[in-house]
């Protein structure tokens, strides 16, 4: 019964402080932690358990140690970027015991490197996001909650049906609208940038804070994807050029490092300036984040744990590492 005034532990302390400052949009980082728990064991927990109980570094601890990364989705290219700094000479003033607080340094500095993980926005001005991704991986889901995050905060939000092609994309797409409160511009089998250029048009008119652009995916055919995609930024570009505050790439998380090859893709298409990852919740493949911040230079933004309309949540990039190491 005096449990109230019993001290807390260090540890416990530390976590209500971070509880304590996650907002409505932030993941608390006892659920990051058991959201990436996969992930960590796989990314972390396998290597730490194969290296930091030998004496040395040696080629084949390295090989392993290279292996395990690569296989937890890290990417090849990164994996062997962590593993080489070791072979050049780090490892030879660093025991395999160290092993943890070497990695939990590297991945931290990679994903440093790769940007601001906050989500650019501007009061008082048209913001245009630019929804890239493959189908299937969760762009009509991710709109229809990210409009539902900006009408929560009391923004004027219109959603561009710009996936014209697929018949139920836009039907999918207004069922998530009106579930968050959105208006919707629409025009089923036109082409996707005059759907874009009204929905610009009914924005500056009518005021609107967000206009959330939707758009196909379909890589069957890479050279009518980068040629839609092109045509849809021109007329963003001609119409707010200034109003567009991200191009954000949806990757499922399950997708592991054929993530790198779909960012490659759409790289190529549209200037991309950040990922947000779906599906994160029990995937073992989250390490596809750090391999895209190391390659591609792209910070991650948004993630989703879940099917709620309030599980696209904002992504931590220290409360990430934190939760992966803990």
């Amino acid at each position: 019964m005096f449990d109230f005034f019993k001290k807390k532990e260090p540890n416990q302390e530390q976590s209500v402080e971070k509880e304590e400052k996650k907002g409505f949009f932030s993941l608390t980082f006892d659920n990051l932690k058991k959201t990436i728990e996969k992930t960590s064991e796989s990314l972390v927990g396998n290597v730490i358990s194969r290296v930091q109980d030998e004496e040395e570094f040696d080629e084949f601890i390295l090989d392993d140690m290279e292996e395990l990364l690569i296989k937890a989705d890290l990417g090849v290219n990164t994996a062997s970027s962590i593993v080489d700094k070791l072979r050049s000479g780090a490892g030879s003033k660093m025991k395999p015991s160290q092993v943890k607080e070497y990695l939990k340094n590297e991945f931290s500095a990679i994903l440093e490197s790769a940007g601001s993980n906050v989500l650019s926005y501007k009061d008082g001005e048209l913001n245009i996001y630019f929804i890239v991704g493959v189908n299937g991986a969760g762009k009509t889901t991710l709109i229809g909650k990210l409009a539902h995050r900006f009408r929560l905060q009391g923004k004027k939000v219109l959603v561009a049906a710009g996936d014209t092609f697929r018949a139920a994309a836009e039907e999918q797409l207004n069922i998530w609208s009106e579930r968050a409160g959105a208006e919707i511009v629409r025009n089923d089998g036109a082409d996707p940038a005059s759907v874009v250029f009204d929905a610009i048009k009914k924005a500056k008119n009518e005021n609107f804070d967000v206009v959330l652009v939707d758009t196909a995916g379909r890589l069957q055919n890479k050279f009518n994807l980068m040629q839609e995609l092109q045509k849809v930024k021109s007329v963003i570009d001609k119409q707010a050029p200034e109003a567009l505050r991200e191009t954000i790439l949806v990757l499922d998380a399950n997708t592991g490092q054929n993530g790198l090859s779909q960012a490659k893709v759409f790289t190529e298409c549209v200037n991309l300036t950040s990922v947000a990852l779906t599906k994160l919740d029990g995937s073992a493949k989250g390490g596809i984040i750090i391999a895209i911040a190391r390659e591609m230079n792209l910070p991650v933004k948004l993630i989703g744990v879940g099917e709620k309309m309030e599980d696209l949540k904002d992504f931590d990039a220290k409360d990430y590492i934190d939760a992966l190491f803990a």
